[in-house]
């Protein structure tokens, strides 16, 4: 890839302005993930709002998230062509317009439409957020610093949407929520403007043939999280457009990898991608972004299912994300190259014990009950991102600075792609599950059950005073077993997925462990010198 020579160092900024310009990097990159997660953890207030079912909602969950995932990939020659500020002031312009837009959303298909211009809005800000933490430090706290606390702000995103919701959809529905995302936008485009980046030189290097590369990405990356979205709802083989769609989107991206292998000037750097060391990182986030699933997809469902409030759950993100920080910190205090295994394997095991913490999980759990667990996962998901960034940015950096931006980009694209993957799958595993525990225990529960007919009589003698009439008091009984039965066992269905977890988790660990001990026997034996004497 073709790119302009990489730019001088830049000499260190006062620590006010430096301060600044981190703080820019934490409004710009929680402004968007607070943006993904007040839709993505809300979907079922926003079908009422928009009075359409839950099922529809969810497109516009997918509008947001393919733009996302697809733009970045052409962001690294825009970026390169039309210069730093444009890019970024552009960017945080579009997002700005889009929020305001927003305000004015009370159909489906106009919400349908901003949350794809949203999404495309998004898709630079991610990039925005490395730019401007990484700016003002010096090359030695790039990664010690800069990497980490960029991770921590978007990566908080989920848990802080999830604190803030209850207290800005309240009765208003979602005026609030779009008028918190304006203000966030309006913040954000004001410290672009005031904080300009470091302009690099410009080059011309956008051709057609990215354009058909390009098509070809963002239609292979759409029909992935489109199926990987909706496939759980229609439960897959329902609906054979699911699988179609997959074939297509399986198709779409093979045309892309042979047309960009045989482009001197290719979108993306195919045969680097490829390379051992890259496609082992690659699976390495993608893996631990599926296991990470039992935080986004797991407890919060669960809690649905029992019946908590969102209101009852604003601690427990809140705790989640403050472990998150910590994480970060943590990596600030001790992340150094040598140092990454250590790192992945702590954060490994902390996230077994945590999942094996929460598959012990009852009908009677309660948000307090998971603090101690959930915050040992968001603590171990910021031990594991930013070293293995900081793995995927040296290698870039090792084959030229300007593989810097792109490994970035890539990284964002994958990560948005394994979310919903990550969901889908823990989404269908507990499906499943649940029915088969709820069969399991409705074929318990006879008439002729000495204990099924004492917990009827006991329910319906609790509403003696309410329901006057037997019959009635006797189907209320019923009625309310039944639905007990159900939670117990969608309860049950998370604590086998949690165990599932525990168990990836662990067998990702024993894995490191057996290549440390493979690299450690590889390693030539030391040779000794001996002395002559002339």
């Amino acid at each position: 890839m073709s790119a302009p020579a990489a730019p001088a160092p830049l000499p260190p900024l006062p620590p006010l302005q430096a301060a600044a310009y981190m703080l820019a990097a934490a409004v710009i990159g929680m402004s968007q993930g607070l943006q993904q997660g007040l839709v993505s953890t809300n979907l079922p207030q926003i079908a009422g709002d928009l009075s359409v079912t839950t099922t529809s909602a969810a497109w516009l969950l997918a509008a947001y998230t393919i733009p996302r995932a697809a733009l970045p990939v052409m962001l690294i020659k825009i970026r390169t062509q039309f210069g730093l500020r444009r890019f970024a002031e552009l960017g945080i312009v579009v997002y700005a317009l889009v929020a305001f837009a927003s305000i004015w959303a009370k159909d489906f298909r106009s919400a349908l439409v901003l949350q794809g211009l949203s999404g495309m809005a998004a898709a630079p800000l991610s990039t925005l957020a490395f730019l401007y933490m990484l700016e003002p430090l010096s090359p030695q706290w790039k990664m010690r610093l800069g990497l980490p606390m960029t991770m921590v702000v978007l990566m908080s995103g989920p848990s802080v949407a999830r604190v803030a919701a209850p207290a800005l959809l309240g009765d208003g529905g979602l005026i609030w929520v779009h008028l918190t995302g304006l203000g966030m936008a309006l913040v954000s485009l004001m410290l672009v403007f005031w904080l300009p980046l470091r302009p690099i030189p410009r080059q011309k290097v956008i051709q057609a043939t990215d354009f058909v590369s390009f098509l070809l990405i963002a239609f292979g990356f759409g029909g992935m999280i489109i199926a990987f979205i909706m496939g759980p709802i229609y439960n897959w083989t329902d609906a054979a457009w699911i699988g179609w769609l997959l074939a297509a989107s399986a198709g779409a991206l093979t045309l892309a990898v042979m047309v960009e292998l045989n482009r001197t000037a290719p979108l993306l750097d195919i045969r680097w991608l490829a390379s051992p060391a890259i496609l082992h990182l690659t699976a390495t986030l993608f893996l631990f972004r599926l296991i990470l699933s039992e935080q986004a997809a797991g407890a919060p469902r669960m809690f649905q299912v029992l019946g908590v409030a969102p209101q009852q759950m604003t601690g427990l993100f809140a705790v989640i994300a403050l472990a998150s920080l910590l994480g970060g910190l943590a990596c600030v205090a001790w992340i150094k190259p040598a140092r990454v295994p250590a790192f992945h394997l702590a954060a490994l095991l902390l996230i077994a014990v945590g999942a094996l913490m929460d598959a012990g999980s009852s009908i009677d759990t309660r948000p307090e009950q998971l603090i101690v667990s959930q915050a040992l996962i968001g603590f171990a998901g910021m031990l594991f991102m930013p070293p293995a960034m900081m793995a995927g940015l040296m290698a870039a950096l090792a084959k030229g600075p300007q593989y810097l931006l792109s490994f970035v980009i890539v990284f964002i694209s994958t990560q948005s792609i394994g979310a919903v993957l990550g969901s889908a799958l823990f989404t269908t595993f507990t499906t499943h599950r649940e029915a088969l525990h709820l069969q399991i225990l409705t074929e318990q529960l006879t008439p002729t059950d000495p204990m099924t007919v004492q917990a009827l009589a006991a329910r319906a003698a609790a509403t003696a005073a309410q329901l006057p009439d037997a019959a009635l008091r006797r189907a209320e009984a019923a009625s309310q077993l039944i639905g007990r039965a159900t939670a117990q066992a969608w309860v049950d269905a998370y604590g086998d997925a949690y165990a599932l977890t525990a168990i990836a988790a662990l067998i990702a660990a024993a894995a490191l462990l057996l290549h440390l001990l493979r690299n450690f026997l590889a390693r030539p034996a030391p040779t000794t010198k001996l002395e002559t004497t002339p």
